[in-house]
C-alpha cells in the first residue's frame, strides 16, 4: 500500500489511553461479581448455583455476541459499539440489583451483561489498536492495554467490597452502574476515521475471512487453548472467595486475594505484552499454562493460609490476562487487521464457553459434593492440555495466493 492510500490513524497515545481506561472500567466492574455472590445468595435465598448459572450465562451470552461485536467494529468503527455496550453495562447492572428470581437475575447478569461486555473489552479494543499502532509495537501495545484491565482488577476489587460493606450490595450496583457510563466519553477518543475501519488491510468478504481462518490449523489449535483460560480464571474469580470463606478464613482475605491477582496482573499482562515483541508466542503462551498447572497443584496440596492465598494470588496474577496479548497478537500477524476484532471474538469465545463450564461446575459440584477440589485438579489437567495445544501454532502471515475482492 503506497503512502496515497495509507487510511489516517489515530494517535497511539490517544488510542491507547482511551483503550486502557474503557479496559479498566469494563473488566474491573466485572472482576470483582464473585464478592457478590454470598451476600447475594443470602439475602435472596438462592442456593449457590443460580448465582454460578447467570455468572456462566453471562461468559457465554459473552463469547457468542464478541464475534458479532467484532464484526460491527470493524465495519462501523468501535465508537457505536461501545456506546451501545456501555449502556447495556449499565442496564444489566440496576437489572441484577432489582432481580428477585433466579429467572430475572440470569436475564440481567448473565444476558445483558455478558452481551455489554462483549462491546466493551478486549476484542473491540484491540481492533483499534491493530489498525492504528504499526505492528512492531502492537504486542506491547496489547499489553499496555490488558495491564490497564489488570489494574482495574486492583483497583474495582476494594471498591465493590467497601461499596458491599458500606451500603450493601444492592446499592453497590446501582452506583457501578453509573460508574459504567464513563466508557461513553472514553469511546469518543477511540472514533476512527470511516477510512481506516473499511480500508485496513487485505479486502476480503467476511465469509471469506471465516472460512480461510477456520480451515488454518493455528487458528483451531489457538481456540482450543483459549477454552481453558477461560475455565480457569472465571472459576478462580467467582468462587474462589466462597472457597476461602468455607475454610474459615475471614471475607477480607478474599478481598485482598482478588486485588493481589489484579495487582500481579499488571506485572504479568505488561511482561507478556514486551516478551511478544521478542519471542515466539506459542512458547509463552505455553510456558503460561504450564506455570498456571504448577501453581495450582501448590496451592491446593499446600496448608490453607492467609498467606498462602496471597502467594498463589500473586503467582496466579502474573498469569491471569498474560494470555491475553499474545494470543491476540498471533491472530493479527497471520490474518492481518481488517477482521481483527471478528477473529478475535471467535477466538474469545471458545474462551468463554471454558468460562461458561468453569463457573458452572463449580457451583454445580460444590452443590452435589460439598467441595471444590474436582473443579480444581480438572482446571490442572486443562492447563497441561493448553499448553500442549499451542505449541503447534505457526505465527507468520498466511499464504493469499491473490486479494480476495470484496
Amino acid at each position: 500500500m503506497n503512502p496515497a492510500s495509507e487510511p489516517p490513524r489515530l494517535s497511539m497515545s490517544q488510542v491507547l489511553v482511551c483503550g486502557a481506561a474503557i479496559v479498566t472500567l469494563s473488566m474491573g466492574i466485572r472482576h470483582g461479581f464473585g464478592l457478590f455472590l454470598q451476600p447475594i445468595s443470602m439475602d435472596r435465598g438462592w442456593p449457590r448455583e443460580t448465582f454460578a448459572f447467570a455468572m456462566a450465562v453471562q461468559n457465554l451470552a459473552w463469547g457468542l455476541a464478541g464475534p458479532v461485536a467484532g464484526m460491527w467494529a470493524d465495519r462501523f468503527g468501535a465508537l457505536r459499539v461501545l456506546v451501545v455496550g456501555a449502556l447495556l453495562y449499565a442496564l444489566g447492572l440496576v437489572t441484577m440489583a432489582m432481580a428477585t428470581s433466579g429467572a430475572a437475575f440470569t436475564g440481567g447478569a448473565g444476558l445483558i451483561l455478558g452481551m455489554a461486555q462483549s462491546g466493551t473489552t478486549y476484542a473491540v479494543i484491540y481492533g483499534v489498536i491493530a489498525r492504528n499502532v504499526a505492528p512492531e509495537k502492537r504486542s506491547w501495545a496489547m499489553g499496555i492495554t490488558a495491564a490497564a484491565g489488570s489494574f482495574g482488577q486492583f483497583l474495582m476489587v476494594p471498591v465493590e467490597g467497601g461499596l458491599i460493606g458500606g451500603v450493601g450490595w444492592q446499592n453497590a450496583l446501582y452506583l457501578l452502574g453509573v460508574l459504567s457510563l464513563a466508557i461513553i466519553p472514553l469511546a469518543l477518543g477511540l472514533r476512527e476515521p470511516p477510512h481506516a475501519a473499511a480500508v485496513a488491510g487485505p479486502q476480503q468478504t467476511v465469509r471469506a475471512a471465516l472460512r480461510e481462518a477456520f480451515a488454518y490449523p493455528s487458528f483451531r489449535w489457538l481456540t482450543a487453548g483459549y477454552f481453558v483460560c477461560g475455565f480457569q480464571v472465571v472459576f478462580i474469580g467467582v468462587h474462589m472467595p466462597s472457597y476461602l470463606k468455607d475454610h474459615g478464613l475471614a471475607p477480607q482475605v478474599a478481598t485482598t486475594a482478588l486485588a493481589l491477582i489484579g495487582l500481579f496482573n499488571v506485572i504479568g499482562t505488561y511482561t507478556a505484552g514486551v516478551l511478544g515483541q521478542k519471542l515466539a508466542k506459542r512458547h509463552i503462551l505455553a510456558g503460561i499454562y504450564l506455570l498456571r498447572a504448577v501453581a495450582i497443584t501448590v496451592f491446593v496440596l499446600a496448608p490453607l493460609t492467609p498467606w498462602s492465598v496471597y502467594l498463589f494470588s500473586a503467582a496466579i496474577g502474573l498469569l491471569w490476562l498474560s494470555t491475553v496479548p499474545p494470543t491476540n497478537a498471533i491472530v493479527a500477524q497471520i490474518f492481518g487487521v481488517r477482521y481483527m476484532s471478528m477473529l478475535g471474538g471467535f477466538v474469545f469465545l471458545s474462551h468463554q464457553i471454558g468460562s461458561f463450564m468453569g463457573v458452572w461446575l463449580g457451583g454445580k459440584l460444590y452443590d452435589v459434593t460439598g467441595s471444590y477440589t474436582i473443579v480444581w485438579w480438572l482446571a490442572v489437567a486443562l492447563s497441561v492440555m493448553a499448553a500442549l495445544a499451542n505449541l503447534p501454532v505457526r505465527e507468520t502471515a498466511i499464504a493469499r495466493p491473490q486479494a480476495q475482492p470484496a
